[in-house]
């Protein structure tokens, strides 16, 4: 599949649900979410019907995310479907890791390879305070996913004066374990918008202040600009949508958890893939026009912030 400039989409991004167990504060409104109607969110057989759809036109990769993906009930059959579609060549997930203990086993054996968690603190307080989570839980499903043999990414919201103190600290897991941490920068989005811009930080002040060597990527449309410490065992990755803009090699497209397709991450625009889909028409049209609408690049530098919350759009 193609774009109107000529980009080759071959990864789909789906949100699974819009609910989640954290409340982290450049994600989540402070008044919560506005709860969707059980019948206005997609189905798993949906979900996996479309994205079906999607590897039969040339999608190669899927990212399963959410909110957070592991609070869905019956995920495990969602990816234990995908996993057997031999077209499908990776299959991964966001998610913050508070249930991946005890779900990484059945995950790893139905065909999922990658999981990226979101890990924005190693402090225990911190953590909870940024995202009311239980830090422990998420680093005993860090741990069991390294056993099992599932690729590892940690990603890290760069917050300044929330943060920025314990950059040296994720470096480091690079030198004891064979993982990519990446750090983003925070983008303002949604309701959160004000919050992102407080709490700026250019990923460029950290490159700068470290020892760290660039190094090739492993797939030219990943976002993330990589370095290594000489004999460490992973990478430091650093994301930069606010002061390196990366949006000329993008391959993607993102399905919400309530069916419309979003052309792209910081763009408002939203085609309607549900309403079609229940009234059994072919979605392929559809889906040919939100590669026709995709715009080349975001606005954010213009001060252009769209309006859904991080957690409705899935990452």
């Amino acid at each position: 599949m193609k774009d109107s400039f000529d980009r080759t989409i071959d990864y789909l991004r789906i949100s699974v649900t819009d609910l989640c167990n954290f409340r982290c504060k450049y994600c989540m409104p402070d008044e919560g979410i506005q709860k969707i109607d059980k019948d206005q969110i997609l189905s798993l057989e949906e979900i996996y019907y479309i994205a079906h759809i999607f590897i039969e036109e040339g999608v190669r990769k899927i990212r399963l995310s959410g909110g957070e993906p592991l609070v869905r009930p019956g995920l495990l059959h969602l990816v234990k479907s995908l996993g057997k579609i031999t077209k499908l060549k990776d299959l991964a997930m966001t998610t913050n890791g508070s249930l991946l203990k005890e779900n990484a086993r059945s995950l790893r054996a139905f065909g999922l390879k990658r999981v990226n968690i979101s890990l924005d603190s190693l402090k225990a307080e911190k953590f909870r305070k940024i995202g009311g989570g239980d830090l422990k839980k998420v680093l005993e499903g860090i741990e069991e996913s390294l056993d099992l043999g599932l690729g590892v990414k940690i990603n890290t919201v760069l917050l300044k004066g929330v943060n920025d103190d314990e950059v040296v600290d994720f470096i480091n897991l690079t030198k004891k374990y064979p993982i990519d941490v990446r750090f983003i920068e925070v983008m303002p989005i949604g309701p959160t918008a004000n919050y992102a811009k407080d709490k700026f930080l250019r990923a460029e002040e950290i490159i700068s202040s470290y020892g760290l060597k660039e190094v090739s990527k492993d797939d030219k449309s990943s976002p993330a600009r990589l370095f290594k410490l000489d004999k460490a065992l992973g990478r430091v990755g650093f994301i930069e949508p606010m002061t390196h803009k990366f949006c000329g090699d993008c391959n993607r497209v993102r399905l919400t958890s309530d069916g419309f397709l979003k052309p792209c991450l910081h763009s408002d625009r939203l085609i309607d893939l549900k309403t079609p889909l229940r009234k059994g028409h072919d979605i392929r049209p559809v889906i040919k026009e939100a590669l026709e609408v995709k715009p080349f690049d975001h606005k954010l530098l213009e001060g252009k912030i769209i309006k859904s919350s991080m957690n409705r759009i899935g990452g």
